[in-house]
């Protein structure tokens, strides 16, 4: 087995993941783990944009007030003056790496999205996650002091209390499964860096990659870091319906530019959202969500559908081309006729809590990205605020790193790999992982009960205690390591919802159908 150690490891390859690699490799050598190839993962899905104040007549004050609106007054104001007036010099970073931005007339195009009161949106066509992070793998190829490891996934994380060491608690490296050796490694660090980022694999729909698994989640409640507010799971309105396609996202900005929800031809092809909203399709995404939840349960029909033909195919064409292209494909001309939508799980707006530098409760342990709780996104997270707090919180974390003064670790154990493999273990986890998923969206949807909550919460007690067997007894595997971070955090989600006795932003609860008049954070702390 493979001992290895660097100054910072970085565990996903997503934009807040490279963004912290990228500051970090001017002075340190640095280790970026993802689990499968350099390019899966979400923030390369990313279609809308980054949201930023670049236009006269927007300001801070209204990018923050559109934030905490959307967030159902449940965003932290010192975090989201931090993002939002760190907005500007993130889009400046990003154009310098090299990001080619959509320009208008000499300028960034801004366009907007539901819940922004002004065009603040900068963008790259409709793949602006594609462009950043290509962006950004070509100057990762270019840094030496980048090590990328690719099919390597985390097991757990090494800490001193983990090794009975002397001393105040702190966060030494991470035990990492290398897939194609099939033997587990050790990562030695200075500081270890949690970018995983979400885990909407733990609903049966969802716009996530499969990468989306909660891992950086999962391993630091583990280890003993605090977690917050993982009862706001966003429900993305618009995800393409098709047989063919499973979690093809159709971007906020097709709303923001006129698209309309319609009921199906059948059913008059009604524009349905005047009737939930005054703000229609612009609303933030939760109320979209559950407008079409509602509609859709109340006219028994597997979708509603999303039209902006009226804008005309030259339109079309130029601020959507991939969405265009992509429903082509499958048979369906956009500039003539509906899209067919359904909500779908997309953005985990809790996560591992870290202060204004990225540091979670344990030294030596940040976390950047979706994987974490910055106060930021409140319950529900505003559009195209998600890859703009990855810069800026990735930026944070970098400097902070920077700044700390480390001793020598003390020698870290090799990972038992005294366990066997058996011929069933995998039947087993693929079943487990297909009742989780759909209890998961059944039971903690978009829509709550007590007694839904309560029937995921016994479901859940059940799968751990196989999934502890597993893990105990096999060789660990990704799919073993995934099921059992899914796990943790479905159970983590379950009681944070059920420890919300109110509806709001994405937690809505027919028990509990008011909204407090104070808004609190739901945290979660470790068992010692």
């Amino acid at each position: 087995m493979a001992h290895h150690t660097f100054d910072t490891l970085i565990i996903g390859s997503g934009l807040a993941g490279l963004s912290t690699a990228l500051e970090l490799a001017k002075t340190q050598r640095v280790a970026v783990i993802t689990k499968r190839t350099r390019h899966d993962g979400a923030s390369g899905w990313a279609q809308g944009g980054i949201a930023a104040v670049l236009g006269d007549a927007d300001s801070f004050e209204q990018h923050m007030e559109d934030t905490q609106i959307a967030g159902a007054g449940l965003c932290d104001p010192h975090a989201t003056e931090l993002v939002v007036q760190g907005a500007p010099a993130a889009i400046a970073w990003l154009r310098s790496l090299g990001v080619a931005f959509t320009e208008e007339a000499g300028a960034l195009h801004l366009t907007r999205e539901g819940g922004h009161s002004q065009r603040r949106i900068v963008h790259a066509a409709d793949a602006t996650g594609a462009a950043v992070q290509n962006a950004l793998l070509a100057r990762v190829a270019q840094t030496p002091n980048i090590h990328l490891f690719e099919h390597h996934t985390l097991v757990d994380l090494i800490t001193s209390q983990r090794l009975d060491l002397p001393g105040p608690k702190r966060c030494l490296g991470a035990y990492i499964l290398d897939e194609d050796a099939s033997q587990v490694d050790v990562f030695e660090a200075n500081a270890t860096v949690l970018a995983t980022g979400g885990a909407g694999k733990v609903y049966l729909y969802s716009t996530n990659p499969d990468t989306a698994t909660g891992d950086g989640i999962a391993v630091a409640w583990r280890a003993g870091c605090r977690v917050a507010n993982m009862e706001f799971i966003q429900f993305h309105p618009t995800c393409l319906y098709h047989p063919k396609v499973k979690n093809f996202l159709i971007s906020e900005a097709v709303r923001g530019e006129g698209g309309q929800l319609r009921l199906p031809a059948h059913l008059g092809g009604h524009r349905f959202m005047l009737d939930h909203d005054p703000r229609a399709e612009l609303a933030p995404r939760d109320v979209v969500a559950r407008a079409i939840d509602f509609e859709m349960k109340r006219h028994g029909i597997d979708c509603v559908y999303l039209d902006i033909s009226h804008q005309g195919p030259a339109f079309v064409e130029e601020h959507f081309p991939n969405i265009r292209a992509r429903c082509a494909e499958l048979g369906i001309d956009i500039t003539r006729e509906p899209i067919p939508v359904v909500p779908a799980a997309h953005y985990t707006c809790g996560g591992v809590m870290v202060d204004d530098h990225g540091a979670t409760d344990i030294p030596g342990l940040y976390a950047a990205g979706e994987t974490t709780y910055t106060g930021l996104h409140g319950a529900n997270r505003l559009a195209s605020n998600s890859l703009l707090e990855c810069v800026v919180y990735a930026q944070a974390a970098a400097k902070h790193i920077l700044s700390q003064q480390h001793g020598r670790s003390p020698a870290l154990p090799a990972w038992d790999d005294s366990r066997v493999t058996d011929a069933d273990e995998q039947v087993v986890i693929s079943h487990n992982w297909d009742e989780l998923r759909r209890f998961m969206w059944d039971y903690v949807g978009i829509v709550r009960t007590n007694k839904r909550l309560e029937r995921a919460a016994h479901r859940i007690t059940l799968l751990q205690r196989e999934i502890h067997e597993f893990y105990a007894q096999f060789q660990v595997n990704r799919d073993l390591l995934e099921l059992r971070n899914l796990v943790q955090v479905a159970d983590l989600i379950v009681m944070s919802a059920l420890m919300r006795q109110e509806s709001r932003g994405l937690h809505y609860s027919r028990d509990y159908p008011d909204t407090l008049p104070v808004a609190k954070p739901t945290i979660l702390t470790p068992p010692r």
